[in-house]
């Protein structure tokens, strides 16, 4: 799949002149994968990719960040059981928030990967701490944050 780099255009539709250069250092399967994405979404560039999937990371870090209020929520986290130590740290964050988390869901997904489920009500701002403590463990492959409010 040929890419090629092209100009873009920002959210409010104005060009981004001031283009950086940057190096990622990626896992093969996980370059393959989204490549495969961006073929069969149409991208013309594997630069083009990258900035959609920067604005919607930035775009969700915005969002947890204006949560406010009593709210209920689920966190979704997928991860590496092999990782070591993960396990463990998984576990001492859980006990750590264990007021706040009223349930959780475990399941083996294949031999390696486990997908969990936690069932989370409290303050918004301590809510997205738990999620950012999950998702920054290594071993961790993602973690997704639903939240409603307990208001109206």
């Amino acid at each position: 799949m040929p890419f090629d780099e092209f100009e873009m255009s920002d959210e409010k539709g104005q060009k981004e002149q001031d283009l950086s250069r940057i190096g990622v250092s990626l896992p093969s399967h996980l370059l393959e994968s989204f490549d495969a994405i961006l073929y069969d979404r149409g991208y013309s560039s594997r630069s083009e990719g990258i900035r959609d999937a920067i604005r919607t990371y930035i775009r969700y870090y915005k969002w947890m960040g204006e949560l406010t209020g009593e709210r209920q929520g689920v966190i979704t986290m997928v991860y590496d059981h092999h990782q070591r130590n993960l396990l463990e740290a998984i576990t001492e964050v859980e006990h750590q928030y264990s007021d706040m988390i009223h349930a959780s869901l475990h399941s083996h997904v294949t031999h390696s990967r486990c997908v969990e489920i936690l069932l989370i009500r409290g303050d918004a701002k301590e809510i997205k701490k738990v999620s950012e403590r999950l998702m920054s463990l290594k071993g961790v492959e993602s973690v997704k944050l639903t939240t409603i409010p307990l208001e109206g």
